[in-house]
């Protein structure tokens, strides 16, 4: 899990639910390579695995995702990168057009985590 670039946590968890801060298409090392949207899109989903991982989570955790595109007319291509992501497994989603900075997508999630009994 790459650290985060500013005063945040990765993910915050309230009860069985758990937020997960947005991820963006940054490498390993943090730093960040511009790309088409297929592989800046499968290298944020990645990051976002990771942090579901942390988190206690797996791909079916995802209840609902949230995409930020800079650019709506690539939706069909970041759709294709999301469903080889997920497979069969299809969270709820929203997507919208965001004026990101420098990076074409970014995603965040929630999480169903149940709360073991004690």
């Amino acid at each position: 899990m790459i650290p985060p670039a500013g005063h945040y946590r990765p993910f915050v968890r309230a009860g069985d639910t758990v937020y997960v801060s947005g991820q963006v298409p940054r490498l390993p090392d943090g730093s960040y390579e511009p790309a088409d949207v297929a592989t800046e899109t499968a290298l944020a989903l990645r990051n976002l695995a990771a942090v579901v991982e942390a988190a206690g989570g797996g791909p079916t955790s995802v209840v609902k995702v949230t995409a930020y595109l800079a650019d709506l007319a690539d939706f069909a291509e970041f759709d294709r990168a999301c469903a080889a992501h997920f497979g069969a497994w299809k969270p709820a989603r929203t997507t919208v057009a965001a004026g990101l900075r420098s990076v074409k997508v970014e995603v965040d999630a929630v999480l169903h985590l149940p709360v073991a009994p004690r």
